[in-house]
């Protein structure tokens, strides 16, 4: 086994779940929770970003965001049953990183925003923030659909890996 996912990744990760997951569940909840927790999930958003560019090896963004034209051949090679195992993210899990950060970060916005003497109770931003969210919740199901097959596809506990940080070294 070698080292992947470095603590901070982790942390950072399953900080990230626990956020969105309290905010969504305190939606409509009395009191401030769901602000805090939104403001929560920016921070770390934010910190995920930073480690993104300033951590090392499989943290760094250089590491997995690939051009488009990698990731239309890696998604080719999937649907043939014959893509390459990677230690660190997939290109399409790459970009799926992206796209939960932005995601992330885009609601946190539209929600802070409607808390602002101008946009409050204003409808279309609410509407936004409602529509974001309903989107990242799909882009969630995707990542967990895509963490399972791959899981299964190459005989490895992806979950596991973001749990301890390692997974196996390459075949």
């Amino acid at each position: 086994m070698i080292p992947v996912w470095d603590l901070l990744v982790r942390v950072l990760h399953w900080s990230l779940v626990l956020t969105v997951a309290t905010a969504w569940l305190t939606r409509h909840a009395p009191g401030r929770w769901h602000e805090w927790l939104g403001y929560g999930t920016l921070a770390i958003v934010a910190a995920r970003f930073a480690w993104g560019f300033l951590g090392a090896g499989y943290a760094r963004f250089s590491d997995f965001v690939r051009p488009a034209s990698d990731t239309a051949a890696y998604a080719r090679e999937v649907f043939a049953g014959r893509e390459s195992r990677y230690i660190g993210h997939n290109p399409l899990g790459g970009w799926m990183v992206v796209a939960l950060l932005t995601l992330v970060a885009l609601v946190g916005f539209t929600g802070w925003l409607y808390t602002t003497d101008r946009f409050w109770g204003v409808e279309w931003v609410e509407e936004v923030h409602e529509t974001l969210s309903n989107i990242l919740f799909s882009f969630v199901a995707l990542h967990i659909l895509g963490v399972v097959f791959t899981s299964v596809r190459q005989r490895e506990n992806l979950p596991g890996a973001m749990l301890h940080g390692r997974k196996r070294e390459e075949d």
